[in-house]
């Protein structure tokens, strides 16, 4: 099949992928892998390898469907799969070792508790990029209740900022598993430390549009802690802190993701300076984001028995393999249907239709993140199936250089924000611990992913025409 037939095949695909997941509730492995299946069938690639000889004598080996679902299998395990296991286990440490709370410490003292509102968004974005937002939002959550009680602001306000926070670095900034999957299947995997670059700049637009509808919402919607006695105990900063003991030091509490970026960066200062050498050689080796982010886990694993929690060990290991072990599986799902996509003859027709499809350039990859999330609800999801489908219509999409690409993941990362409502385990997150009811939900963590995607992608854009 080819031509139009073929593009309304992956249409049809695609919208029956989101009823398996988010109507018949499906798990999003089994649904992908199943539409992907049903794809190749539909798009006529050959049932087993086919062999053939061309003009010039030579043996061209067409791959049949089980080689073809193997092969973006096996591909996606390949590259990404230590990288996402490891930045989650440093994660995990951060977490329970009470340096997710030490980093939050330092940007409060950074930013100041005059502004509350802006201290709490800060220390979501931060603790997100090494922790899940759900997590995040748990573990921030008394520090907001605190701060509320200090200062006397909005607490819907708060929660929303707290929210908003860690969802922008959750999307946009590895070694969230999101954002480094779509790196490595669009390929700048190996350029980590400019998608991480990006995805800081990338921040500025929507935390700023964020904190301003935070505020905005906070004056119309009161929630359960603001109307009434609850019968909660609010635990003051310092007791929060004593929980955890003696809390790690800066140093410690930043080293597990400072140094593989501090190596990374080394890296590609080594390689652009063109240096050689043993030096060099060792710089590339610790540069790759796979032997970083060793380093940042032998790191993470010092500072949990430095904490007394080496028995730890082996329940935090296994904790994180549980946890990743979704997000792999569903990401080598992705990476099956892109590699469907590419053995088909889809993307010679959209080549040689390019035109239209160029005119949407960089919305492209927003907008089908951004449906994919509304209707299955995950973000992570999302921006794996995403960046599988975009993959091979990158070069028809103009985007070829390691900047341009990572734009593209931003965009995909924005899109996979847009938006967050009942279908999300986030959303219940914010909603139930904010102390707010559904409707309330929709008002505030719903609008507000609608905001910061809309802020996000205003802000990719842009920098698309610059760069």
């Amino acid at each position: 099949m080819t031509g139009l037939p073929l593009i309304i095949a992956f249409v049809v695909a695609i919208v029956l992928m989101i009823l398996l997941i988010s109507k018949l509730k499906v798990h999003p492995f089994l649904a992908i892998m199943a539409v992907s299946l049903l794809l190749a069938i539909v798009a006529g690639i050959p049932l087993t390898d086919v062999k053939t000889v061309d003009e010039a004598g030579n043996t061209v080996t067409t791959q049949g469907i089980p080689s073809v679902i193997g092969a973006g299998f096996s591909g996606t395990f390949t590259s990404i799969g230590i990288v996402i296991i490891l930045g989650a286990f440093i994660g995990t440490v951060l977490e329970k070792t009470g340096a997710a709370l030490k980093l939050a410490d330092m940007v409060i003292k950074l930013v100041g508790e005059k502004h509350p509102q802006l201290a709490i968004e800060l220390m979501g974005w931060v603790v997100s990029i090494p922790v899940f937002c759900d997590s995040g939002f748990v573990i921030l959550n008394p520090i907001r209740k605190a701060l509320v009680k200090r200062t006397g602001v909005s607490s819907v306000a708060m929660t929303v900022c707290l929210s908003c926070g860690l969802y922008i670095s959750h999307v946009f900034i590895p070694p969230t598993p999101g954002p480094i999957a779509a790196a490595q299947t669009l390929g700048v995997g190996d350029s980590l430390l400019l998608v991480i670059g990006i995805g800081l700049l990338c921040s500025i637009f929507p935390l700023i549009a964020g904190l301003i509808y935070a505020k905005f919402i906070g004056k119309k919607i009161r929630s359960a802690d603001e109307t009434g006695d609850n019968g909660e105990v609010v635990k003051s900063y310092e007791e929060l802190k004593a929980e955890f003991g003696k809390l790690p030091n800066g140093f410690n509490a930043l080293a597990p993701l400072l140094v593989p970026i501090l190596l990374m960066a080394l890296s590609s200062v080594s390689s652009m300076a063109k240096w050689t050498g043993p030096f060099a050689d060792v710089l590339a080796f610790l540069g790759t984001p796979i032997m970083a982010l060793a380093v940042g886990t032998v790191l993470a694993v010092i500072q949990l028995f430095s904490a007394k929690k080496g028995k730890d060990f082996y329940t935090l290991t296994n904790e994180t393999l549980k946890t990743v072990g979704p997000i792999l599986f569903v990401t080598a799902a992705g990476g099956v249907l892109g590699k469907v996509i590419s053995s088909s003859d889809m993307v010679n027709f959209i080549k040689a239709n390019a035109t239209t499809l160029q005119t949407i350039g960089i919305f492209f990859p927003f907008l089908l993140s951004a449906i994919l999330k509304s209707a299955q609800g995950s973000s992570t999801v999302a921006i794996t199936t995403t960046a599988g489908i975009v993959a091979p219509l990158l070069p028809v999409l103009g985007y070829t250089t390691p900047v341009e690409i990572a734009l593209v993941v931003m965009a995909i990362g924005a899109g996979a924000m847009t938006v967050s409502h009942a279908n999300d385990s986030y959303f219940w997150v914010v909603t139930n611990f904010g102390e707010m009811q559904p409707e309330e939900g929709y008002k505030t963590q719903t609008l507000m992913t609608l905001v910061i995607g809309v802020a996000a992608m205003v802000e990719i854009f842009i920098l698309s025409l610059i760069f």
